[in-house]
Parts: C-alpha cells; sequence; structure tokens
C-alpha cells in the first residue's frame, strides 16, 4: 500500500515538474492522499465508519460590489486574458466560476455543479442555476493555477430586479469561499445600500475574510476628490455596528492601462498579496488537516480494535453463562425422571443392582424426597413436576438468550485493520511531514529545518 502511494506521487511531481508551483503541488499531494482509489484516506476512513471529505486544490476568491465596480475587470488583468465582459451595462447578471484548466472552454449551469460539486446547494435557490456558468481559461499568469475567482452579479438599488434572490446566494457562497473581495468604485454607486447590507451580514460570520478596496481609484479625480470619497465610505461603513472596528483598510485600485497613464497610487498589487496570502494558509490549513484527519482515523481504528477484544471477552463469557444454565435446564428434568424411576424401584432390584450398602445410602439421600411425596396427593405430584418442566423450559430459554453473541472481526479482517493503522500512522504521516518540509523550504534556509 505505501509503496504504491509513494510511487505514484514521485510520478507525478516529475511529470510535472518545471510547470507545477510548490504550492499547487503540495495541494495535488494532499488532495490524492485523500482520493487514492484503494488506499486513499476517504476508503480507509468509510471502512471505520468515519466519513472525510478531500481538500480542495485550489482556494475559491468571490468578488461583490456594486454594479460597474471593476469586479470583471479585475479578472481580466490578473489572468491576463478578456475572459469575462466588461462595461457600464451590468454584463455579469449571474454568477460565473473563472478557472485555470487544459483548455479554453465555457460552461453551462448544470456542468458548472457537476465541475464544483461542494457548490451543488446553489440549486436550492431558485433560479440560480440557470444563471450559473464557468470560463475555463489556460493562463498561468501569476496564482491563477491555485485560483477559482467567482464573479458575481452587480448590485444596485431600487427597483431592479434579480432573477433570484441574490442577497441569499451571495450570503451562502460568502460562507463557502476562502476569500471575498469587496469592490466600491468611486462613481456614485460606492454607497449602495445592498452591498452594504450583504457586507454587514457577511460580517458577522465571515468577517476574517472580507478585504474592501477602491476600484477605479483612477477615474475619481484629483486627490481631495479620492480623499472625499474614501472618507464618505468609511463613514458609511463605521455606521454600521458590525463595520465599526479598528484596522479597517481599504487600498485604492485600479488596472492599470498603458494608454492612459495616471498619477494615483495604485495598490493593486495589495490584492494579489492577499490572494497570496491566502494560498499559503490554505496549505497550511491542509496539511494541518490531514493531520488532524489522520489522528481521527487512527483512532477510529483503535477503538475498533479494542471493542472487538471486548466483545471477544463478552462472546466468552456469554458461552460459558450459557453452558451452566443449559446444562442446569437438562438436569433438572433428568433428576426428576431418575428419582422418580428409583423410588418407584423395588427393595430387592435395588439390592441387586447396587448391594445392600449402596441401597441404604440411596435410601438415605432419597428420604426427604420420599417423605414429600407420600405427602402429596396425586394431583400436586403432577403440578410439582410441571413445575420443575417450566423450570427447566425457562432455564434453556434462559441460557439460550445467554449464548447470543456480538459480531468480532475475523484474523483477516484484524490483520487488515493493523495495516491500516500502520499505513495512516506511519506512511501517510510521513508524506505530510515532507509536504511540511517542501512549503517551509521555500521561505526559510535548509539549515533552519534541522
Amino acid at each position: 500500500m505505501s509503496g504504491k502511494v509513494k510511487s505514484r506521487s514521485a510520478a507525478n511531481a516529475d511529470s510535472m515538474a518545471g510547470s507545477v508551483t510548490c504550492n499547487e503541488r503540495i495541494l495535488r499531494d494532499c488532495h490524492q492522499l485523500y482520493t487514492e482509489a484503494e488506499s486513499g484516506l476517504i476508503s480507509v476512513a468509510q471502512s471505520v465508519g468515519v466519513s472525510l471529505l478531500p481538500p480542495r486544490k485550489k482556494i475559491t476568491v468571490m468578488l461583490m460590489g456594486n454594479h460597474s465596480a471593476g469586479k470583471s475587470s479585475f479578472i481580466n488583468w490578473y489572468i491576463e486574458e478578456h475572459i469575462q465582459r466588461t462595461g457600464v451595462a451590468i454584463e455579469t447578471q449571474g454568477f460565473t466560476f473563472v478557472t485555470s484548466g487544459r483548455k479554453r472552454e465555457s460552461l453551462t449551469g448544470n456542468a458548472t455543479l457537476h465541475l464544483y460539486p461542494h457548490f451543488k446547494p446553489l440549486q436550492e435557490f431558485k433560479g440560480v442555476s440557470e444563471y450559473l456558468s464557468t470560463e475555463i481559461s489556460t493562463s498561468r499568469q501569476k496564482r491563477f493555477s491555485l485560483v477559482t475567482f467567482v464573479d458575481t452579479p452587480g448590485l444596485v438599488d431600487g427597483d431592479m430586479k434579480y432573477p433570484f434572490d441574490v442577497d441569499q446566494a451571495l450570503l451562502w457562497l460568502g460562507e463557502l469561499c476562502d476569500l471575498v473581495l469587496v469592490f466600491f468604485d468611486p462613481m456614485g454607486q460606492a454607497l449602495c445600500k445592498r452591498t452594504l447590507n450583504i457586507v454587514e451580514n457577511l460580517n458577522e460570520t465571515q468577517g476574517d475574510k472580507l478585504r474592501f478596496f477602491l476600484s477605479k481609484a483612477d477615474e475619481a479625480g484629483a486627490e481631495s476628490d479620492r480623499q472625499r470619497v474614501m472618507m464618505q465610505i468609511v463613514q458609511e461603513l463605521c455606521k454600521r455596528p458590525g463595520l465599526n472596528k479598528c484596522g479597517f483598510d481599504m487600498p485604492t485600485i485600479y488596472v492599470p492601462n498603458p494608454n492612459k497613464p495616471s498619477r494615483c497610487v495604485n495598490q493593486i498589487d495589495e490584492v494579489c498579496r492577499t490572494i497570496e496570502k491566502t494560498i499559503n494558509q490554505t496549505v497550511q490549513n491542509t496539511l494541518n488537516a490531514l493531520e488532524r484527519d489522520c489522528e481521527v482515523i487512527a483512532s477510529a481504528v483503535r477503538g475498533r480494535l479494542q471493542t472487538d477484544r471486548e466483545d471477544a471477552l463478552y462472546n466468552r463469557r456469554a458461552r460459558c453463562q450459557g453452558c451452566v444454565l443449559g446444562l442446569l435446564g437438562f438436569a433438572v428434568p433428568l433428576l426428576l425422571l431418575a428419582t422418580l424411576v428409583l423410588s418407584s424401584l423395588s427393595r430387592e432390584l435395588l439390592d441387586i443392582t447396587l448391594g445392600e450398602s449402596g441401597t441404604e445410602t440411596l435410601s438415605l439421600y432419597l428420604a426427604p424426597v420420599d417423605r414429600l411425596v407420600s405427602a402429596l396427593s396425586v394431583r400436586s405430584q403432577l403440578c410439582c413436576c410441571g413445575a420443575l418442566v417450566v423450570v427447566s423450559f425457562v432455564l434453556l430459554l434462559v441460557s439460550r438468550w445467554c449464548f447470543r453473541t456480538r459480531p468480532t472481526l475475523s484474523g483477516k479482517q484484524k490483520r487488515q485493520m493493523q495495516e491500516k493503522l500502520e499505513y495512516v500512522q506511519d506512511v501517510v504521516k510521513d508524506r505530510k511531514r515532507k509536504l511540511y518540509e517542501d512549503y517551509l523550504r521555500q521561505s526559510v534556509c535548509d539549515h533552519d529545518m534541522d
């Protein structure tokens, strides 16, 4: 089992060398450790009654904001490909997943849910599935190979009607995504109440995922105009109790245009650093989750083996108790029959069979029974016999009940359990340790790893 996993991982590393980043390889290897057909952690966990989910190989970044805030333009700039339509009109009417792949392709809603099964609950929001799509690009610019962008509909106030409950869909997506980028544009829509309401609700449970940016900062006019817009947005946000917190940061960004140079400070690289930081944190979380899942599986296997030992001990006690009660159940009627037979035999026959001394000894032991039998009427004797038969029957039933045993593992199953425990404890944990070392070597020197 261990050799198989190692060889496949090595083959993957060799085949993808030079085209896959270290973090991408780590996430793929972790995913493979979970999803291997026979030796994957998911199948091992299922065999001991534990349910696990495989880690995702990419982070999910949701972009939200008011209408014409520059969300689609940012995605096009990040992947350096014009994949999303942009313009003054509301171009993005639904949810569009933008991800990297082998060839350029567009997927509809049903195909999107097959590609992203963890997003299937979106079907429960009436009308959303018709407005789901995926754009697959071959771009490998920046860290796009580790990112799936979710472009969301532009939010507006007033009588604007959406074909689905956009507020609830955004709140649900915000809980599932790893990072939520909120874009405010300075052209009159920055104070969109619908956007602020959703942001406030998201902040209650997903505040650590939210990042705020003033987009299209180069269109805000002079520096004084830009500062005034920033103050307005900050004041409006701070009116919301949940958003009024220290450490508030809102960098100014815009998509660079070589044909239209601007003197405005552009902090768009801050968005890239935020995405990269989320990727690094996801790698750490994935490796930590791998170790926790190994402990869960190992604990479940040890518990299963301990339960099997307890069941085997219980079965031995049950068999002993069942045998004792069963013997008593058979002994009572036999003893009754023997007593009646011996009581009915003549003195001369007993003398011939047992001898004079044996007969006297037997008579001594049977004297109480003889007195009891003689004192009882025939009807009473029959009742006593019936009662003894009932007692015997009850003892046999109790014996049968005590003989019930619990199912236990066979010798082969015990060996398989022990192999699973050793695989998780030795092979997977060792693989996780090496992956962690590979991750840390990107930022520390080799001598610091000792």
